[in-house]
């Protein structure tokens, strides 16, 4: 999952090399952590929030195949 998350925010920014991804394992979820770029929060966003809600729809997707439960939180 967090590869997924990477290879899609790297694909969206202009700067790739400051996207980060942490991962947070519980007892029954997942939490990935997306930091970018200040300059490029706007186009992991994007317009009221469309982008970041493609991009948790994507991770869950995934998800449901290894039975797991992802959250997705974008970072400042």
């Amino acid at each position: 999952m967090r590869e997924l998350v990477e290879v899609i925010a790297k694909a969206l920014v202009d700067n790739p090399d400051a996207v980060q991804v942490n991962e947070l394992e519980g007892e029954r979820s997942v939490i990935l952590e997306l930091k970018v770029a200040p300059e490029d929060m706007g186009k992991v966003i994007g317009k009221q929030g469309r982008i970041a809600k493609a991009i948790r729809t994507v991770v869950k997707a995934a998800a449901i195949r290894e039975n797991k439960h992802v959250v997705v939180e974008i970072l400042q």
